[in-house]
């Protein structure tokens, strides 16, 4: 073969590979669209550049963490040791049908007492005003016999709990100081997706510590409040600021040093940090302490819809008749309640509340969490594609607008009660109780106990008298408890549930 031939062959396959590469580029081009376009911005950078916006710009935390630490602080509690009797039977006497089972039901189904001992923990909070009120989670405070308060100087303050709301998961609590350092209060709306945040508290026993990360989701709902409460309020400001055990209660901060969120909870399959936290946010924070130092309780405000839950599949939604929406699908407004008054009906999609936009059930809860009952807002729903607006008048969880007593739990039962006769006591082999005199209208209505009923545990801890059982519901760490006793002169030993909410 002679060089011109070789030339020519070389040339062929050079032009031949040419024209494929240029043809399969515009196959994938029509197959796939267009590649990007210099000097084109897409829609989403609008404004970013030229608006100070640059990638590079570095963020000092120094400033907000000098500003934020001293009021953040080391809550520590104590649960005094405590003894509960079971008197749930746990073997079936072999012996009853032979030996008629007295004697034996004692051994084998008799009360069996039990020593729970001291518990300790500890957790964070944050100094909102000069005079000591501090916000921290309920779960942190639930049940504590002692609360100690350490400043990041060291000072140390016993705590007394102003109010509780399981429903949020907050407590404010109050120790004797002036003076003191505290945060001001930001916007948890102006929070921002990849905005720069700072979690502050005291994680795994360790001293003040401060954590950065950044806002990486609003609005999530985890479901964890739902343990506390049957009625709970979820919309977190999800970060990946590393949060651990012990950071529960502690701040949540922006740049300029200012409270956003109460850090709150963790995602994780160990307990320990895994890429999320989950804080409340601090326009919910506000509400319910200013209620609680005002009401002696929150005044939460009710709507009146139920809709998806969030993990709802595409299946269960079909089998529902649930559309995809933008929006809030509602699927119930029950008859009497605000939503149904003001003509919002089953299959309607609520898109605002007072005008800002609802997409996800945690965002409207978020929002109708910051009205009391009795507050007049608008809500903008769709019906059959068309936009309407309604006034609503939000109620309270008994379906009216009056304000919410901060009840003791014990008054809030319903009955007359009474410590228990020694003698009748003494006849009924019981070391005391709580005699339920009287049943009115209350609590205990609901749980078909009859009068004359006397309690002698509540969740296997012992009652003996009226203290004992208004520090165990008190002190009760879900929001249902069973309640055992006896009726005096009949055999047998009852239990009743309790719903300690009403709900």
């Amino acid at each position: 073969m002679n060089l011109k031939n070789i030339l020519t062959i070389v040339g062929v396959s050079a032009t031949t590979a040419l024209v494929s590469v240029f043809g399969y580029s515009k196959l994938m081009q029509n197959q796939y669209g267009s590649i990007q376009e210099p000097g084109k911005i897409p829609a989403n950078y609008a404004g970013f550049f030229g608006n100070n916006n640059s990638p590079a710009s570095n963020t000092d935390f120094t400033s907000a963490c000098v500003t934020a630490t001293p009021a953040v602080v080391h809550i520590k509690t104590k649960i005094k040791a405590k003894q509960i009797t079971n008197n749930t039977p746990q073997q079936k006497n072999p012996f009853g049908d032979m030996f008629g089972g007295d004697l034996f039901d004692q051994f084998f189904n008799g009360p069996r007492v039990q020593t729970i001992p001291e518990q300790r923990a500890s957790g964070s909070g944050v100094i909102i005003s000069e005079d000591g009120l501090i916000v921290t989670n309920n779960h942190v405070v639930n049940g504590a016999d002692e609360i100690t308060i350490t400043l990041t100087n060291k000072k140390t303050y016993k705590a007394t709990v102003v109010g509780t709301d399981p429903s949020s998961d907050l407590a404010v609590l109050k120790i004797e100081e002036k003076n003191l350092p505290y945060l001001l209060y930001g916007n948890s709306d102006d929070a921002k997706l990849g905005q720069w945040v700072l979690a502050i508290g005291y994680p795994l026993n360790l001293d003040v510590t401060v954590t950065a990360g950044i806002v990486s989701a609003k609005s999530r709902s985890i479901n964890i409040n739902e343990k506390q409460s049957s009625t709970p309020v979820e919309s977190f400001i999800q970060t990946d600021a590393a949060v651990n055990p012990g950071n529960s209660g502690g701040a949540l901060v922006n740049t300029n040093g200012e409270l956003i969120g109460i850090n709150s909870a963790i995602a994780s399959p160990t307990g320990s940090y895994a890429g999320y936290s989950y804080a409340i946010p601090v326009n919910i924070v506000k509400k319910v302490v200013n209620d609680i130092i005002k009401f002696g309780t929150v005044q939460r405000a009710f709507i009146g819809i139920s809709y998806p839950n969030e993990g709802m599949s595409d299946e269960d939604k079909a089998k529902l008749g649930i559309k995809d929406v933008d929006g809030v699908y509602v699927m119930e407004t029950p008859v009497g309640g605000a939503a149904n008054l003001a003509g919002i009906k089953k299959g309607d999609v609520v898109t605002k509340i007072n005008g800002v936009k609802v997409t996800t059930g945690p965002e409207l809860v978020e929002q109708v969490a910051r009205y009391k009952p009795g507050d007049k807002i608008t809500i903008t729903y769709l019906r059959d594609g068309k936009e309407n607006t309604a006034n609503v008048t939000l109620k309270n969880k008994v379906g009216n607008t009056d304000v919410v007593k901060n009840q003791s739990i014990i008054e809030s039962l319903g009955a007359e009660l009474e410590n228990v006769d020694k003698k009748i006591a003494a006849a009924n082999d019981i070391s005391g109780g709580v005699l339920v005199k009287k049943i009115k209208d209350g609590l205990l209505k609901a749980t078909k106990m009859q009068d004359g009923f006397v309690i002698t545990s509540v969740d296997d801890q012992e009652i003996k008298n009226l203290d004992d059982l208004k520090k165990a519901l008190k002190d009760a760490k879900g929001n249902t408890v069973r309640l055992m006793g006896i009726y005096p002169g009949f055999q047998g030993t009852y239990a009743y549930p309790l719903t300690l909410s009403g709900e």
